[in-house]
């Protein structure tokens, strides 16, 4: 190496010259000077430093593939371990009707279970009016499936099986997902079962129009991809936790992905399992999610600390015939606090055939009460 031919003063395979001889004009040898020591020392250190540094270089050549694995993969990967016993492939039998008669359509989607019963989340349109449900388990088991309810509305549908050794997913909390945060997408595309993509939420509290017509609030923007098949299935959090269910994609678009909220599934999810259906109370309105200012909490004594902002209204709708205008913030329905979206939707799921409800209202600063008679649909 370089730096022991350096030390031993062996320059290649040249010898090392001869001492001429002295002569009558040779001066004599200086001392060599502290400063020329320190000079000296500094260079041979730094060959000596650079001589580990390649040593540690060429033992590092081939490292561990454990050591490659950053915090992301790690997230990812745990996630997809932890949500994917719990994903199921489901195949759908539907009587269509074409020029030529009624015929026979077969279609896909995903889902998963979570309940230790059988009760599985999925999409309204990949279930809605099928004649033949089967289920693709994690383990390969095929089983058949019933229908116990669909809500077009919001695009949830709850289906169920009868199988041992069921695993389930745990839910989490959608209102607590923050823009930026990372999200996986567990499904079956194309029929190819248990796919898993990855990104972060782009955006909160989007609406999306559904085929019924009606506006689902609070909808979460990502762009983990999405294929046809990935319908029903579900959008974890890097814990394996459940934050939504993967319902629409953005055709013209590219990494624009739709998912509904867990908390807004959770509330459907008990209708369907208690009726068959979902009976609501309609406003018509399209909301999103807001802060509110401190001074106004403190000012009219407000149990808030979020609002939901009404940024559009239905022509006709109970809302703009009661007085309500874009822009408003709506705090209170019937006397409880709407700090989220999911309040709203809770609160008119629960109406239980009331039909009149006194909203209370932030419009600039002041606090209004209206009253709204709702409709049921």
């Amino acid at each position: 190496m370089f730096l022991e031919n350096f030390l031993s003063g062996n320059q290649g395979s040249a010898q090392p010259p001869q001492p001429a001889e002295p002569s009558e004009s040779d001066q004599p040898a200086q001392s060599i000077q502290p400063a020329q020591n320190e000079a000296a020392a500094q260079i041979i250190d730094a060959l000596i430093a650079d001589d580990q540094n390649q040593t540690i270089y060429k033992s590092a050549q081939a490292p561990d593939d454990a050591m490659l694995l950053d915090a992301y993969s790690r997230a990812v990967i745990k996630a997809a371990e932890t949500i994917g016993p719990s994903v199921v492939n489901i195949e759908v039998a539907q009587d269509v009707r074409t020029r030529g008669g009624i015929r026979e359509a077969k279609g896909g989607g995903s889902g998963f279970v979570f309940t230790s019963d059988g009760y599985i989340f999925t999409n309204s349109h990949v279930v809605h009016q099928a004649k033949h449900l089967s289920v693709t388990l994690h383990d390969g088991r095929e089983v058949v499936a019933t229908l116990v309810g669909d809500d077009p509305h919001t695009d949830l549908a709850v289906i169920r099986v009868w199988a041992p050794d069921l695993v389930s997913a745990t839910l989490g909390d959608s209102q607590r997902l923050k823009p930026g945060q990372v999200v996986i997408a567990v499904g079956n595309p194309f029929g190819f079962q248990n796919t898993v993509t990855a990104g972060v939420v782009s955006a909160l509290g989007r609406s999306m129009r559904t085929s019924t017509g009606k506006l689902i609030d609070d909808v979460i923007q990502t762009d983990a991809a999405l294929n046809p098949g990935n319908s029903g299935g579900p959008l974890v959090d890097s814990q394996g936790r459940v934050v939504g269910i993967n319902t629409a994609v953005i055709l013209p678009a590219q990494g624009i992905c739709l998912a509904v909220p867990i908390n807004t599934a959770k509330s459907v999810a008990v209708a369907l399992i208690r009726d068959g259906f979902v009976r609501r109370g309609w406003l018509g309105i399209g909301a999103q999610n807001i802060p509110l200012n401190r001074r106004l909490i403190r000012f009219h004594g407000l149990e808030n600390d979020g609002a939901v902002l009404i940024i559009s209204l239905e022509e006709d709708g109970p809302a703009k015939r009661a007085g309500l205008r874009e822009g408003d913030a709506l705090v209170a329905f019937n006397g409880r606090a709407i700090n989220h979206v999911d309040d709203l939707h809770r609160a008119l799921l629960e109406l239980n055939g009331e039909r009149t409800a006194e909203l209370a209202i932030i419009r600039h600063s002041d606090k209004l009460s209206i009253s709204c008679t709702i409709e049921l649909r």
